[in-house]
C-alpha cells in the first residue's frame, strides 16, 4: 500500500512556530552531554576525577552534564574535551 503524507515536516512546523532554533539547541546540548558521559564511562572517570582534570568544581561539571542546562560556554566544552583527550569540532551547516 502506498501512503501519501499530508502536511509539512515537523521541522517545518517548528520553523513556522519560531521554535526550530531553540529545539535544535536543546538537542545539540543533550547530545554533547551524552557524549561526554560516554567518554567518561569509557575512560572509567568519576565526576570528581573529571572535574579535577578540567580544573573546575564538580558543580560546574554537573551543569555541563545536565542535558537541560543550556548555559554551557565554548571554553567549558573545550576544557572538557581536552580533559578527555578529544578535540572539539564546531561546524556551520
Amino acid at each position: 500500500m502506498n501512503e501519501m503524507h499530508i502536511g509539512s515536516s515537523f521541522d517545518n512546523y517548528l520553523a513556522e512556530e519560531g521554535l526550530l532554533a531553540h529545539s535544535e539547541a536543546i538537542a545539540v546540548k543533550r547530545v554533547i552531554a551524552l557524549q561526554i558521559r560516554q567518554y567518561m564511562e569509557q575512560q572509567k572517570l568519576s565526576k570528581t576525577a573529571m572535574a579535577q582534570r578540567m580544573h573546575t568544581s564538580r558543580a560546574a561539571l554537573e551543569r555541563l552534564l545536565d542535558p537541560d542546562n543550556q548555559s554551557v560556554t565554548l571554553q567549558t566544552l573545550e576544557t572538557a574535551t581536552q580533559a578527555l583527550g578529544k578535540r572539539l569540532q564546531i561546524a556551520l551547516v
